[in-house]
């Protein structure tokens, strides 16, 4: 359970040789953390007067915020777990013709499987993007510079997800299927990078 180490040891394990975690995983660590720094805007700002008026929407925020922040957290060791079967199916012998085929249908199979955890990753760091607007726009102007922090690492987040759903289509024999995955993932990369820029350049502009 890499989330459950500390940071220091995650820091190590991540510089090693070791397989994993890789980028997926901390992809979606740093998803986890982008989203936190929303929900301590939205936390700064429940509870203020000045704020009533949106005390319900940042209380509503904050429910939905712990959750992807719960789901990008097991998601670090979900992109471990899918990379195993497609390491193991590198190993495999390919000597033979008939080994060469079932080595080729292996690996297609655990190239999907491997493609499943990053577009999730993708998937709510999209969904972090919508949130760290509201925050931006109605949180507690004391805690602004934390959203515009928070949006950009979930846009970092997105896009170091997207490389490893890249990586394993571009393996892929099957292109048709290959090139749906890229579709799904170039259309959240094309829509969310420039959400996100937007709602750090609106931050900066209030601070400067």
């Amino acid at each position: 359970m890499f989330v459950d180490r500390s940071c220091e040891d995650f820091i190590k394990l991540l510089g090693s040789d070791a397989p994993v975690p890789g980028g997926g995983g901390a992809s979606a660590l740093v998803g986890a953390v982008g989203t936190a720094l929303g929900n301590m805007v939205a936390a700064l700002t429940v509870g203020k007067k000045k704020y009533a008026a949106v005390e319900g929407e940042m209380i509503s925020l904050i429910s939905k915020a712990n959750i992807l922040q719960s789901e990008l957290l097991e998601l670090v060791g979900k992109d471990a777990k899918a990379f195993e079967p497609l390491a193991r199916a590198y190993g495999l012998p390919k000597e033979t013709d008939e080994q060469k085929a079932e080595k080729a249908r292996i690996l297609e199979e655990a190239l999907r499987t491997a493609c499943a955890p990053p577009i999730e990753i993708m998937e709510k760091c999209c969904n972090a993007i919508d949130m760290h607007r509201e925050f931006a726009a109605k949180g507690s102007v004391i805690a602004i510079s934390d959203a515009g922090v928070g949006v950009e690492f979930c846009k970092a987040a997105l896009k170091g997800a997207s490389l490893n759903v890249f990586i394993n289509t571009k393996a892929m024999t099957d292109r048709e299927y290959a090139e749906g995955i890229n579709e799904r993932a170039e259309a959240m990369l094309e829509k969310y990078t420039a959400a996100a820029d937007e709602i750090f350049d609106s931050v900066f502009g209030r601070l400067r």
